[in-house]
C-alpha cells in the first residue's frame, strides 16, 4: 500500500499561485497514473488532474485548464500541482491519488480509478 502526504496548502488572494505537493512512500511509483481532486464543502470530489506514469500525458478539468499544472519527480517520488491565477472557487481540499491500475494504457479520471489517497491539504483563495 502506498503512502500519500500532501503538503503545500494554504490561503492566498485571488490572482494568486500555490504550488502543491505530494509525496508517495511504501510502493512503486513510477508505474501507476497520479491525479489531483477536490472537494469543497458540501459538495462531491471533483477530478482536477492527471499525468501518466511515463509522464508524456496530462489530462485537466475544463474549469483548470491553462491556469493548473500538474508534473511528477519519480526520482522523488513526488508529484506537483502548480496553481496559478486561482480563483475563489478553487477553494477546496485537495487530494492527491494514486491509480489502482499499475501500467495503466489510458489515463485514469475517475475517483473510482483510484485507490489510494492522501489526506487532503486546504486551499482557500479570498477575493
Amino acid at each position: 500500500q502506498v503512502q500519500l502526504v500532501e503538503s503545500g496548502g494554504g490561503l492566498v488572494q485571488a490572482g494568486g499561485s500555490l504550488r502543491l505537493s505530494c509525496a508517495a512512500s511504501g510502493r512503486t511509483f513510477s508505474s501507476y497514473h497520479m491525479g489531483w481532486f477536490r472537494q469543497a464543502p458540501g459538495k462531491e470530489r471533483e477530478f482536477v488532474a492527471v499525468i501518466s506514469w511515463s509522464h508524456d500525458n496530462t489530462y485537466y478539468a475544463d474549469s483548470v485548464k491553462g491556469r493548473f499544472t500538474i508534473s511528477r519527480d519519480n526520482a522523488k517520488n513526488t508529484v506537483y500541482l502548480q496553481m496559478n491565477s486561482l480563483k475563489p472557487e478553487d477553494t477546496a481540499v485537495y487530494y492527491c491519488a494514486q491509480d489502482k491500475k499499475e501500467w495503466r494504457r489510458i489515463l485514469a479520471v475517475t475517483t473510482s480509478d483510484f485507490g489510494s489517497w492522501g489526506q487532503g491539504t486546504q486551499v482557500t483563495v479570498s477575493s
